[in-house]
């Protein structure tokens, strides 16, 4: 019956070979190793963000004056309020967590080359639109760090010249931060930004799937076939990977799970303790910082004295992020086979964003907003330094098979 079932379906609607393609025969590089579970975890984080916040939705109060007691009642007197609230918190910082490794795998191997361009770009978009959706939830607990957060970053767009003044107010709703600019974050976070997160998910696996998944060595397993036109380099995703990244996922959950109960205010970097205090226009927090998965991009702010100045490299700073496949103009795409100059390059991309990420959750000082220009140069420096050797790089030369 359950044959009969499946075959009435795929009359109607190309289920079986849907998942054939996209999963059951989908050929996976078989050499893939620790750097790619991350995209499976995302795509876990992602549901249980989405599941999550429907149940918090359920008792949340999007107005001025019950929004912080909603979460208050959501943590107290609903059945297991609290724990689908840390959860989805929890969710967030794991979100960010699986998306810059996810990012790092992609510029340590070269994802981002001929023929993933688009898969690239769809992925920085996805990156953006999460930022955004982060950024607007982070609002609605409607704390004091919430508010005096969306305070500071909203006012930044004031220093866009001309149209400034009126594009703040229009993000506000209102002169100042009120009930109506957390309506219209929670209108857009609940509904508008997941579904653009879901049409960028489909549009990136859809990419992913017709060009092929890269691989450690950077090698096109396309290139070298069989008679039945199956890659020589390749295995079925499914049951290889699918029991594969299935260790993966428990191995995530288990550290959510400990993250959940047993810490799940991350000690201040997840939940701020100021946000467990009540919104109030009235008392400014000591030290205003947003989360830690926007304070690289915060320190590249505060690094530049000129508001407008700093405004304008922290959005240069994600746009190159967008222009790598241009920007690199190498012909090998791992890392594994390009210069000692390009390891170096890159490792020193990744120590400048941690120390930007640190700097962010840190009052500035002369010596720190010092050691965030130098960091800041060398974010950048990677972009340009990658521009001019790239072309001209000294490689190993590329196996003809992938090497395991």
């Amino acid at each position: 019956m359950l044959g009969k079932l499946v075959n009435w379906i795929d009359e109607r609607i190309p289920m079986t070979d849907t998942w054939n393609k996209h999963a059951g025969q989908y050929p996976a590089p078989k050499n893939f190793n620790f750097w790619y579970y991350f995209g499976i975890l995302a795509t876990v984080v992602f549901v249980n963000q989405i599941l999550t916040g429907i149940w918090l939705t359920m008792n949340y109060n999007p107005s001025g004056d019950g929004a912080f007691a909603s979460i208050e009642y959501i943590m107290r007197d609903v059945e297991f309020g609290w724990l689908l609230r840390y959860m989805h918190s929890t969710g967030a910082s794991a979100f960010f967590v699986v998306v810059y490794l996810h990012m790092f795998r992609g510029l340590m191997y070269g994802s981002y080359q001929k023929p993933r361009e688009l898969l690239w770009v769809f992925g920085c978009l996805l990156f953006l639109a999460l930022m955004a959706e982060a950024f607007m939830g982070y609002l609605l607990p409607w704390g004091q760090m919430s508010f005096w957060g969306a305070q500071v970053i909203i006012s930044l767009f004031g220093a866009i010249p001309i149209i400034g003044d009126d594009l703040t107010l229009w993000i506000r709703g209102d002169y100042v931060i009120s009930g109506a600019t957390l309506n219209r974050f929670f209108a857009l976070h609940v509904i508008a930004v997941p579904l653009v997160l879901v049409v960028l998910v489909f549009l990136h696996i859809v990419a992913l799937h017709h060009v092929g998944s890269n691989n450690p060595d950077g090698i096109e397993i396309k290139e070298n076939i069989d008679e039945n036109g199956w890659p020589k380099d390749a295995i079925p995703f499914h049951p290889y990977y699918s029991v594969h990244d299935a260790v993966a996922v428990v191995v995530m959950l288990i550290l959510c799970s400990i993250v959940i109960f047993f810490m799940p205010e991350g000690g201040g970097y997840f939940l701020e303790a100021p946000n467990f205090e009540a919104a109030n226009p009235l008392k400014t927090p000591d030290h205003i910082a947003p989360v830690w998965y926007f304070t690289p991009f915060y320190a590249i702010l505060r690094a530049v004295p000129d508001k407008l100045g700093g405004v304008i490299m922290m959005g240069l700073s994600i746009l190159m992020l967008f222009l790598v496949p241009w920007i690199d103009r190498g012909k090998v795409k791992s890392i594994r086979y390009r210069s000692i100059w390009h390891k170096l390059n890159l490792s020193q991309f990744v120590i400048c964003f941690i120390i930007l990420g640190v700097l962010g959750t840190l009052a500035p000082t002369p010596g720190r907003t010092l050691l965030s220009q130098i960091t800041t140069l060398g974010y950048f420096g990677y972009f340009a330094l990658l521009w001019f050797y790239s072309k001209n790089e000294t490689t190993k030369p590329l196996p003809k098979r992938v090497t395991m």
